[in-house]
């Protein structure tokens, strides 16, 4: 993954996207990505061993446990971002 690129590609759809783009919205915007881009090399290799871990601890839980998880992770996640409850639509039929 090329961060650096991925930058230059940001900063030129916001420039097209934003009418008054002026240079306070480019020191802004690349500070915002080189504080992201650092975070990122920082958990690069990581998921990979974390995945293995997490799925060691799911393949523990039995399914009253899981539910539990479930529930709470919906319920924290909409205090959060209320507006996340517009892309997790369920039928009712």
């Amino acid at each position: 993954i090329n961060l650096g690129e991925f930058k230059s590609v940001m900063l030129a759809s916001l420039r097209s996207l934003v009418k008054d783009w002026a240079s306070l919205h480019e020191v802004s915007w690349s500070w915002i990505w080189e504080n992201v881009e650092r975070m990122l090399k920082k958990m690069m290799g990581k998921p990979i061993k974390q995945e293995a871990a997490l799925s060691a601890l799911v393949g523990s839980l039995d399914e009253s446990s899981l539910m539990t998880i479930r529930r709470e992770v919906y319920s924290k996640f909409f205090t959060l971002a209320p507006a996340g409850q517009d892309y997790f639509k369920q039928s009712t039929t």
